[in-house]
């Protein structure tokens, strides 16, 4: 246990070490974990830690990877597909051209065209996609089950679990609601999991291109002056209690404490408040669901939430899955919406200095087939996709590893995604050694691939 509580100690800031004035407990002095935390940053070079607040954009079914980032001109046209390509800002490389306006800020972004796995299950593969660890190999052949509570934890409840916020906002918001597949069952990787339900994130699932929008996640039924009285009523009451367990006790007086500092707190009024922004910056970004979460994120992450996700769809209907209508739904949809969030961010983060603390990261489960099906679809394809990411800690204008001329497997060194975990892990300034204790006190590693050092700053 010596081992893991070091490592737990080495996920916390030299502020909080110094604060805790010595590690006797532990069998190390403080000079000892101050040397081995500044060792892990200094092994980073100068992304570890770049990212003070991450947007991930999740593409529930998974991008085409020909329609996107690794079009295949030359390949037959059974692969190619329907889209010419067209020219980036980092020379020789090319996208589809859907995409014109990521075209242009290619040269801010870091590609990655060897991502590869094994599994074509979506309900499993979004384990890994947001976790960084996979289901045992005992359970894949089960087709689409429910998410358990001893599932690995996702980025943001991580990310709350090992910095506990500092302010009245929320530390995750997820933009969009759960997401699931045609049966109800959810995708898994969305929740805590071992954590527990604490680290659950604020959930906003509502419609947000009104032009008075008010966000009903954070909207007060009663006024802060009655919130005011009912919680002192509320310490009343807590303090007649009798007959429950203090670890229960503490629990629940956490609860009703960060949910009235929450609702009460002008701040997160102020962050979630999306109608105060012009409307020509809300047209950018676009006037439906996708566009107005992103833009609510970026208004977050300005304010100082850690962690945000973008839910891109709920089901398969109107989702990447494209299993039929890969082209129609590309050009008509899919990828107009994908172009203008993605370099809306961008382009919005720099110009407000942010681009360099802030990563974004469009994510997906896997990639589609090579071939195009009877129905001028693309199929699940786990076994070579691309992600482009961008911002803080990331190289710009590079591009990383390549697929076969089919654009079907990885013809350079794959990434699985785990190495991706790993980097936003290491871009937060998270140890790679760092160990989380579940609820029952046992450790699990957090880190489970290896950083992809050629994106890195």
């Amino acid at each position: 246990m010596r081992d893991t509580n070091c490592r737990e100690f080495l996920r916390m800031s030299r502020r909080e070490l110094l604060s805790v004035g010595t590690a006797g407990a532990w069998g190390l002095s403080l000079p000892h974990l101050l040397q081995l935390r500044d060792a892990a940053a200094a092994s980073g070079g100068g992304s570890f830690g770049a990212a003070k607040s991450v947007i991930f954009l999740f593409l529930h079914g998974g991008h085409p990877q020909h329609e996107t980032w690794d079009p295949k001109p030359g390949a037959p046209a059974e692969v190619r597909g329907e889209f010419p390509t067209i020219d980036t800002a980092i020379p020789g490389y090319q996208v589809s051209d859907v995409l014109p306006r990521c075209a242009a800020l290619a040269d801010r972004m870091a590609i990655v065209r060897s991502m590869a796995h094994d599994n074509p299950n979506h309900v499993q593969a979004c384990l890994p996609a947001m976790t960084g660890h996979t289901h045992p190999r005992s359970v894949r052949g089960r087709g689409d089950f429910p998410p358990a509570d001893t599932d690995f934890p996702h980025f943001g409840a991580v990310l709350d679990h090992l910095r506990p916020g500092a302010s009245e906002l929320p530390n995750w918001v997820q933009l969009g609601p759960v997401m699931t597949r045609s049966n109800r069952t959810v995708l898994h990787g969305q929740s805590p999991g071992l954590l527990g339900p604490a680290h659950a994130p604020l959930i906003v699932d509502q419609d947000l291109t009104a032009d008075d929008v008010q966000i009903t996640a954070v909207t007060p039924r009663i006024t802060v002056e009655r919130m005011q009285g009912r919680r002192s009523l509320l310490a009343e009451i807590d303090a007649q209690r009798k007959g429950l367990a203090r670890v229960a006790a503490e629990t629940k007086d956490d609860y009703y404490r960060r949910a009235y500092d929450l609702l009460a707190a002008g701040s997160t009024r102020a962050a979630f408040d999306l109608a105060a922004e012009p409307q020509e910056v809300r047209d950018r970004y676009g006037m439906h669901h996708v566009g107005q979460s992103c833009l609510l994120a970026r208004r977050l992450v300005e304010a100082g939430v850690p962690f945000v996700n973008v839910h891109y769809c709920k089901t398969p209907s109107g989702s990447w899955d494209t299993h039929g209508q890969n082209f129609k739904k590309m050009r008509e949809s899919l990828g107009p919406t994908l172009d203008q969030v993605f370099s809306a961010l961008i382009e919005d983060l720099e110009q407000r200095g942010l681009l360099d603390q802030v990563l974004v990261v469009p994510m997906a489960e896997f990639g589609r087939t090579p071939k195009i099906n009877k129905n001028a679809g693309r199929d699940h394809w786990p076994f070579v996709y691309s992600l482009a990411l961008a911002g803080a800690g990331l190289k710009r204008g590079v591009v990383v590893g390549a697929s076969d001329r089919l654009g079907a497997y990885p013809q350079s060194k794959p990434y699985d995604p785990a190495d991706m975990a790993a980097t936003i892990y290491h871009l937060l300034g998270i140890p790679a050694e760092t160990v989380l204790l579940d609820r029952q006190r046992r450790p699990h590693r957090l880190v489970a691939g290896r950083k992809i050092d050629e994106i890195l700053a």
